[in-house]
C-alpha cells in the first residue's frame, strides 16, 4: 500500500488507514456497534516497533512486531500537527 490514498467527503479531506496483522491471536477487540453511534473499535498488539517510515511522502507507516499500520498521512501533515501539539503544551 504505498500510494495516497485520500479522498475528500461532504467537502471535508478524509484520510484512510489500514491495519495489518501477522494474526489474529494480536487483535485484541473488534467491535462493530449495531447502536445509533455507528462505532467501530479495532484494537491489538503491534508488539515491539521496529520501524516508523514514510512511504513516497504521503503515507505513514509503523512496523512492529506484529503487524503493519499505515496512515494516508503526508510528512507535511505530521509536521504540523505535531508542531500545532508543542505550542498547545507550550501554553499551558
Amino acid at each position: 500500500m504505498a500510494r495516497s490514498i485520500t479522498g475528500v467527503s461532504d467537502g471535508r479531506m478524509e484520510h484512510a488507514f489500514s491495519i495489518e496483522m501477522k494474526s489474529k491471536k494480536h487483535v485484541r477487540q473488534i467491535s462493530v456497534s449495531n447502536e445509533s453511534h455507528d462505532r467501530v473499535l479495532f484494537e491489538g498488539y503491534l508488539g515491539q516497533l521496529k520501524e516508523l517510515s514514510m512511504v513516497e511522502g504521503t503515507m505513514l507507516e509503523v512496523v512492529g512486531a506484529n503487524g503493519v499500520l499505515r496512515i494516508d498521512l503526508s510528512e507535511d501533515e505530521v509536521q504540523k500537527m505535531l508542531s500545532n501539539k508543542k505550542r498547545a503544551a507550550g501554553d499551558r
